[in-house]
């Protein structure tokens, strides 16, 4: 078992994995920016509504969803078996799992 990836796909993964919290602790950030504006009902609204807030959480959380179809075709079509990719594709497998608990549950 190798630590780092050695496929392309794999090193994208490990790549989406990393950017993913970066878009998120910048939206995290501009929080405080946005603060007395409200959330809109819609995810269209809400970049309407808050365009930099909005986008940078949305491309975190669409780095994650990539980081897992990346690292399950690194392990599957390239053999790719680096610890790092098994790790991003659960980063990603999570980020997943949470936008469906977010959409099924409202949680």
């Amino acid at each position: 078992m190798l630590i780092k990836p050695q496929s392309k796909l794999g090193k994208w993964s490990i790549v989406l994995a990393i950017a993913m919290p970066i878009f998120l602790v910048i939206g995290m950030s501009l929080v405080n920016f946005y603060e007395g504006v409200s959330a809109g009902s819609t995810i269209l609204k809400d970049i309407i509504a808050r365009p930099l807030l909005a986008l940078s959480m949305l491309a975190g959380f669409i780095c994650g969803v990539l980081a897992f179809f990346t690292g399950i075709f690194g392990i599957i079509k390239e053999k790719d078996y680096s610890i790092f990719v098994f790790i991003s594709t659960l980063i990603g497998f999570f980020d997943i799992l949470w936008i469906i608990a977010q959409i099924g549950f409202g949680l």
